[in-house]
């Protein structure tokens, strides 16, 4: 079996046994050279049940109103419709979404793990759709690391947008844990946004 069916093989296994799951997720953004005290940030909680989608309620909100209204809010408007039933299958690293090809047959330590570097194109550009590298667990598949470029521009930001996101491994399954996007314009400078989830309660199905 290749690696994109081994791939999609755990992914569809994710999909099928995790019925729901809630998280606390804390946005923050950096602007210029400034990574330590952000302009703005948010603290949600988040709901996603499997067939309804995500619901989130914050928790709280600091900085600039601005920007928490023209980018924080349209970011997480933006996470919840991905999330919807129509959209979530073209937001999952799958051989139907992109095009991937294995590095090389060495495996990397990545968080402790043994990883495939797999290298991936998206097959249509979206917000979330990342065109770097996909490092998934050599025992099953799972995805542990990404990392790349948006292969087109997030609403928040202005120019070619650097994405990385690392998942953790909880009751089985990858669920993500800390996220980072970076972008640099003439217009607007230097743009960094960073997401770190936590308290995470997992619904799996009943069978499983």
């Amino acid at each position: 079996m290749g690696v994109s069916n081994q791939i999609d093989a755990a992914v569809q296994s994710r999909v099928h046994n995790v019925a729901g799951f809630s998280d606390v997720e804390r946005y923050a953004v950096y602007r210029g050279s400034d990574d330590v005290h952000p302009v703005a940030a948010m603290t949600v909680k988040v709901t996603y049940r499997k067939g309804i989608g995500e619901n989130f309620a914050i928790l709280s909100q600091s900085g600039s109103a601005m920007i928490r209204r023209f980018g924080l809010d349209i970011l997480l408007s933006e996470e919840k419709k991905l999330n919807m039933p129509a959209y979530a299958p073209g937001t999952w690293f799958t051989s139907v979404n992109y095009k991937m090809k294995l590095e090389s047959d060495a495996m990397e330590q990545i968080n402790g793990r043994e990883c495939y570097a797999v290298a991936i194109t998206p097959r249509h550009k979206a917000p979330n759709m990342i065109k770097g590298t996909l490092w998934v667990d050599s025992r099953d598949f799972s995805v542990v690391k990404v990392q790349g470029i948006a292969s087109r521009k997030p609403y928040i930001f202005a120019g070619t947008t650097h994405m990385m996101r690392n998942y953790v491994d909880i009751d089985g399954y990858p669920m993500a844990t800390y996220a980072r996007a970076e972008s640099n314009s003439p217009l607007f400078g230097r743009t960094v946004v960073t997401v770190e989830y936590s308290h995470y309660q997992l619904q799996l199905q009943p069978d499983h």
